[in-house]
C-alpha cells in the first residue's frame, strides 16, 4: 500500500455542501480493511514515541479515526462538539469557515497541564476549525499539542493559522 493508492481512493464531490467546494470524501477509505489498517498505523507510526496522553477528535469525522489513535497510543479520547451535544461544563470558541460561522465546544475538564495533546480531524482546507480547536486546547493548558489531519488541501494555505512551534501533519496532499 503506498500514499498514492490512498490518495487515489478518496472521492471527490463537486460543489458540496455548496457550490463551488470540491468536498474530498474520505469514506472511500474507510471502506477499504485494507486503507483503514494503511490509515491507523500511519498515524500510530508518526505519534507512537510523542507522549501522547489524549487525542482530541473534532466532531463528526475527527471521531473516525481519532478513537482508533488513542486506543493504539494508550491514550485517552476526548471529543470536540457542536453547541448542546456535550452534556457537562464547557468552554467555546467561536470561528468562520468557509461556507459560514460556527462554534465548537469542549468539556472544561477534558484537558489538563499535564497533557500532551493530539488534535485530530480529516481535513485541512482554510484551517478555521482546528484553528478553533487549538485555541481551545491552548486555554486548557496543555503541555505540549500536535496537529493532525487524513488531508489537507494545500492551495488554501491553512498552515498559516497555526504557530510555527506547533507541528502540524497531513498523510494525504491535494492542490484543491
Amino acid at each position: 500500500m503506498s500514499i498514492e493508492t490512498l490518495t487515489a481512493a478518496v472521492r471527490n464531490i463537486p460543489d458540496f455542501p455548496i457550490k463551488g467546494i470540491q468536498f474530498k470524501d474520505i469514506t472511500t477509505l474507510f471502506q477499504s480493511p485494507m486503507h483503514l489498517k494503511e490509515l491507523s498505523d500511519i498515524l500510530y507510526e508518526r505519534y507512537k514515541n510523542k507522549g501522547i496522553t489524549k487525542v482530541v477528535g473534532i466532531e463528526s469525522r475527527g471521531f473516525f479515526m481519532g478513537p482508533e489513535l488513542a486506543i493504539r497510543l494508550n491514550a485517552g479520547f476526548v471529543p470536540i462538539r457542536k453547541p448542546g451535544k456535550l452534556p457537562y461544563k464547557v468552554i467555546e470558541e467561536k470561528y468562520t469557515k468557509e461556507y459560514g460561522e460556527d462554534t465548537i465546544q469542549i468539556h472544561e475538564d477534558a484537558i489538563s497541564g499535564n497533557d500532551i495533546v493530539l488534535i485530530h480531524d480529516d481535513l485541512l482546507a482554510t484551517g478555521g476549525t482546528m484553528a478553533a480547536a487549538y485555541k481551545l486546547v491552548k486555554k486548557m493548558q496543555a503541555k505540549k499539542i500536535y496537529i493532525n489531519f487524513l488531508i489537507e488541501l494545500e492551495a488554501l494555505n491553512g498552515r498559516t493559522l497555526f504557530p510555527e512551534d506547533v507541528e502540524v501533519s497531513t498523510i494525504l496532499k491535494y492542490e484543491i
